[in-house]
């Protein structure tokens, strides 16, 4: 048969062979309908099998590129998630229902007050109600009367107006007593949670006397956090809705995505505001500090891949691209580096799969292969 240098792969304990070309003697030639094919220059011949129990990751070639830029942050609660709950009237604290760290569901009653003030709103809706009611049952006697002939049609038309009007009284009147917590005909009020959450603060106390717009409790939600980086202005116009960003915090690096970026909102600093959520993992609690790193300056059209990808070889670029019977190391021209990932500016098309996790195998094997070759 014809000779071949034999690359030996190991990893995970197993052990494949891989052919290498080496320049057939004449005696092969004549007997290539009884040997296999070599490989072609650059090649490593590999099966499914063989580089998944080698630990070989082959991913496809990605849009993108760019440069690196790191961010600081903390893990700070949504704006959604942090309700200052207050009196809506003024009124005595008749009893406190919650204690701080309480669960809490929206619309839950967090305090009782008395207030007299309440009570005069209610009466006033319910005067106006009845007022309504007798409006319209006037309408409709003026209504049966001119019907009948008995009263001029004007009259009815103007019990029409008087109901119309006492109707709209009597819904201002129930709208100011919804805003008040709808009190009973006693006053009572109960002050609710609008969001759902834990009580982290109760500021009043059983007997005490709550003004209007004075805060009862405060209530947050530990769930509904957000990441909040604090930018320099320039990446204002480099970073966009959408972006993606490699998080570093104290349970490791995750990617998280842009969801809005603000121009000048720091409050003395002038700094751009970034805010992301995480992609498939839980933050870490709300006030925890953590780095990023985000692309910017991306080129149109680019193309990027896994950094571990990229292997040198003699002083080269290249990576190892897939093939139907292995892998081809191709050189390439590679660009800039950022959250884990390098651009590729020429020797690769979108199209292509390369060799990720544990490139550096196929590139140790090619070389010791070269090196037993030369002997």
């Amino acid at each position: 048969m014809a000779g071949a240098a034999v690359i030996v792969l190991a990893a995970g304990g197993a052990i494949y062979a891989v052919t290498r070309p080496s320049p057939p003697p004449p005696a092969a030639e004549a007997e290539a309908g009884h040997a296999e094919e070599a490989s072609a220059e650059g090649e490593v011949v590999l099966t499914d099998a063989q580089i998944e129990a080698a630990g070989i990751g082959v991913v496809p070639v990605t849009a993108g590129g760019g440069g690196e830029t790191r961010l600081s942050g903390r893990v700070e609660p949504m704006v959604d998630a942090r309700a200052a709950v207050a009196a809506t009237v003024s009124g005595r604290v008749e009893r406190v229902l919650v204690a701080t760290g309480h669960s809490v569901g929206a619309g839950q009653a967090l305090a009782v007050l008395v207030s007299g003030d309440a009570a005069s709103l209610r009466a006033d809706a319910d005067a106006a109600q009845a007022n309504a009611v007798a409006a319209q049952q006037a309408h409709a006697r003026e209504e049966s009367l001119a019907d009948q002939g008995v009263v001029a049609r004007r009259d009815a038309e103007i019990a029409h107006a008087q109901a119309l009007g006492a109707e709209a009284a009597a819904r201002a009147a129930r709208a100011r007593a919804a805003a008040a917590g709808a009190p009973n005909a006693a006053g009572r009020v109960n002050v609710t949670s609008p969001i759902s959450g834990v009580v982290t603060t109760v500021r009043v106390g059983p007997g005490g006397f709550a003004a209007q717009g004075e805060v009862i409790a405060e209530v947050t939600n530990p769930a509904r956090v957000e990441i909040v980086f604090n930018a320099p202005p320039a990446l204002a116009a480099q970073v966009r809705t959408g972006s993606s960003i490699r998080v570093q915090g104290s349970a490791g690096e995750f990617e998280a995505r842009v969801t809005g970026v603000a121009a000048g909102a720091g409050a003395q600093s002038g700094a751009t505001i970034i805010r992301a959520h995480p992609i498939g993992t839980v933050l870490p609690p709300a006030g925890s500090a953590v780095t990023g790193a985000v692309v910017t300056g991306e080129a149109a059209g680019g193309m990027t891949v896994p950094s571990e990808a990229v292997q040198t070889v003699e002083n080269a670029a290249v990576v190892f691209v897939r093939t139907p019977t292995g892998f081809r190391m191709t050189p390439v021209l590679a660009g800039r580096s950022a959250s884990g990932r390098t651009e590729i500016l020429r020797g690769l098309s979108a199209t292509d799969r390369v060799a990720g996790a544990n490139a550096f195998l196929l590139k140790a094997e090619m070389a010791k292969g070269e090196a037993e070759h030369g002997h």
